[in-house]
């Protein structure tokens, strides 16, 4: 018995498979370095970007980076203020970016759900005639949108901001493959139970999606926050300009003030940069729980 245990055992010994640090003692070390090494690349240009925004004149057109500013110019927030309504350009950005994000978590998981979860006629037809829609460049649809939003009377105004990108076919897409792997049995046993549609999906099918949900309101934000082409079109005055415009502006008639400048690009980072901290556990997870599926 002792001998047939000793030939049970031996063969485990042999085939036992060497873990990642026995096989590159060194990988581990080699891959902090190489983290650190692109974070130091990716946060350079920030940090620089938050000393420029507080050095002085002097400092910021000296033709030398300065990492730490000899004394921090907070004033210049203020001056940013008198130079341009930067806290106009703001707002617009920030209800222009709200209401379409506000749109997309309202909507888009709703129609996801139905192509999730319901059967009907058509139904892969209509959902791959949705997602063509995102082979379709904005260029195309441009024109015939100013021709439009010219002739209703909603050039220069908030709908005409907001009305383009309302709704768009990567959210469904998005929602949509994160709500097929809701079980059907749940869904099965509410309705057995006697629960509404709606009531299902406001009580099963949305608490387990928040991570998508989070993923979606992030994205559509940060891309809004960001665009320049649509309002550079659509608004001619001051007053309904977006932050992205502003700064284009400002850098255009005051292309010397390179502080300044960065201040307003720090106006245009804070919020996305805060929205991503408070919001980066669900992010994570509704990142990698969409992947898998």
């Amino acid at each position: 018995m002792n001998v047939s245990k000793k030939k049970l055992v031996q063969p485990e010994r042999k085939n036992r498979s060497l873990s990642q640090e026995e096989l590159f003692p060194g990988a581990r070390i080699v891959s902090l370095v190489l983290v650190w090494i692109a974070a130091v690349i990716a946060v350079l240009p920030l940090v620089y970007m938050v000393s420029l925004a507080f050095q002085s004149d002097q400092e910021a057109v000296g033709g030398q980076a300065v990492i730490f500013p000899a004394t921090w110019q907070w004033e210049n927030i203020g001056r940013l203020f008198d130079a341009a309504p930067f806290g106009r350009f703001f707002l617009n950005s920030v209800v222009v970016a709200g209401l379409i994000t506000l749109s997309h978590l309202t909507f888009a998981p709703l129609v996801a759900y139905a192509f999730a979860k319901f059967e009907f006629p058509g139904r892969n037809f209509f959902f791959i005639l949705i997602l063509s829609t995102m082979m379709i460049p904005f260029f195309v649809r441009m024109i015939p949108l100013y021709v439009m939003f010219s002739r209703i009377g909603w050039l220069n105004t908030y709908q005409g901001l907001v009305t383009p990108f309302l709704m768009s076919a990567f959210s469904i897409f998005l929602m949509r493959q994160f709500i097929s792997g809701v079980p059907d049995s749940l869904i099965e046993a509410a309705r057995v139970d006697g629960a509404s549609e709606l009531r299902i999906y406001r009580s099963i099918v949305l608490p387990q999606t928040k991570p998508a949900l989070t993923v979606l309101g992030l994205f559509t934000f940060v891309f809004q926050m960001n665009e320049f082409l649509w309002p550079l079109i659509v608004t001619q005055s001051m007053n309904m300009r977006t932050i992205t415009i502003g700064l284009s502006l400002f850098k255009s008639e005051s292309f010397t003030l390179w502080n300044l400048t960065a201040m307003g690009s720090l106006m245009l980072f804070i919020p996305v940069c805060l929205l991503f901290v408070v919001t980066q556990k669900h992010i994570v997870q509704g990142i990698a729980m969409t992947g898998i599926k």
